[in-house]
Formats: C-alpha cells, sequence, structure tokens
C-alpha cells in the first residue's frame, strides 16, 4: 500500500495515472493548496519543499519520495515497469521526462500564473510564457510524428508530459496547429488508467461552474 498525497494538479495527476497503470494500490490523501494545507508542520515533515506530491510506500519501511519525477521514477524502478529495459531507450525516457520537468512543466506554469491568476493583465509576460509553451509544443509534435510514444513504448515520460499537456486550454495555447501531439494527447486519453487518474482527485479547473473558485484559490495560494 502506498499513501499518495496529492491535489488535483497536473504534478498531482502523474502519480495517480501511473499508481494506476502500475495496479498498485494506494491510499488517496487530498490536500486543499488554496488553504496552503501544504505547508503545515504535519506535512513538511514528509515534503520539505511544501508541495505536492509526496508517496509514502508502507511496504519500504514507510520510504518517503516527493517531487513528480523522483516519484514515477521511483514507481517504475519498484515495478520494473514503465521505463524501457533497453539502456538507450531508458535514458531516452528519463530525457523526455526531465524535458517536462524543466520546460513544459514551468513554462505552463507560469503561462497559467500570467494568463489565469494574476488580476492585472501584463501581456508581455503572457506573451513570453505562451510563446515558449508553443515553441515546447513544436518540439514534442516534431518528435512524436509517427510515433505512437516518446520512446518506443509507454512510460513514465508520456505520462509526465501527457498531465501538463492535456491543459492547454488553462494556459490559453491552442494545441490545434501542433496535430502529432493533439492525436498522441487524444491516443493516451482513451487508456482506463489515465481517465481514473485525472480524476484522483477531480479537476476543480476543469469544471465551468468551479473554476472561478479555483482561480481565487490560486491567487491566495501566490501572496503567501
Amino acid at each position: 500500500m502506498i499513501d499518495l498525497y496529492t491535489a488535483a494538479t497536473p504534478n498531482g495527476h502523474k502519480i495517480s495515472i501511473a499508481l494506476e497503470e502500475l495496479d498498485l494500490p494506494y491510499e488517496l490523501h487530498r490536500l486543499t493548496l488554496s488553504d496552503n494545507e501544504q505547508k503545515e508542520p504535519w506535512y513538511l515533515k514528509l515534503n520539505p519543499n511544501g508541495r505536492i506530491p509526496t508517496i509514502v510506500d508502507r511496504a519500504n519501511d514507510d520510504f518517503v519520495v516527493f517531487e513528480s519525477g523522483a516519484i514515477l521514477m521511483y514507481l517504475a524502478e519498484k515495478t520494473g515497469q514503465l521505463l524501457p529495459k533497453d539502456a538507450k531507450e531508458r535514458s531516452r525516457a528519463i530525457q523526455w521526462l526531465m524535458f517536462q520537468m524543466g520546460g513544459i512543466g514551468p513554462m505552463m506554469g507560469q503561462a497559467n500564473v500570467w494568463y489565469r491568476y494574476w488580476e492585472d493583465t501584463y501581456q508581455p509576460a503572457i506573451d513570453r510564457y505562451q510563446n515558449e509553451v508553443k515553441r515546447l509544443f513544436g518540439v514534442l509534435d516534431g518528435h512524436l510524428n509517427s510515433r505512437e510514444f516518446l520512446t518506443n513504448e509507454l512510460s513514465i515520460a508520456d505520462i509526465a508530459n501527457w498531465a501538463w499537456v492535456r491543459i492547454h486550454n488553462w494556459s490559453g495555447v491552442d494545441i490545434e496547429p501542433f496535430p502529432h501531439l493533439a492525436g498522441w494527447v487524444d491516443r493516451l486519453a482513451e487508456r482506463p488508467a489515465f481517465q481514473k487518474g485525472i480524476k484522483r482527485p477531480a479537476a476543480e479547473y476543469e469544471e465551468d461552474d468551479q473554476a472561478n473558485k479555483f482561480v481565487k484559490g490560486a491567487r491566495n495560494m501566490l501572496t503567501k
């Protein structure tokens, strides 16, 4: 059994998707980010960075892992799944995982902040981050030409990138100019584990009547 401390964000959904794909039993603990529950002392003992997600592997002496990329690698190595066995393909999967960790996630995150969360509009910042997201989408689109996955099989790299790219509208970026990327997003969205994972927990920002509430909560996080 694994304890998953998480919230309805792309970084959180990476782990719930992976756990569903791996068919690992886990207990979900949802943190309310808008109330800054992730900054409470009990949670900081697990994750000193005060972010989600974090897992506790009860089967491994209650071993704690934080940072979504590190958790994905831990789960893949624990199970021998979602990372290619071939050394070169394994390296390629890790490269595309790092592409998400260092590029897609931070740039889409900043696009979300400037496009969605700040009450005052500063167009140069919006343009800067949306344009960088588009550039990164172009990299993925070119790589996915004639490919089903980012490597020769489904891996943690696909999970990590997909969890972010799927919310492109939230960043104000159209995916239509990137047909190979859009097709990849649609294909993975058909997988039962991906469908389950993005509802563990379900994202408020995907429901029209909850989106404004989510934005207000995000603003609260940004000011603390």
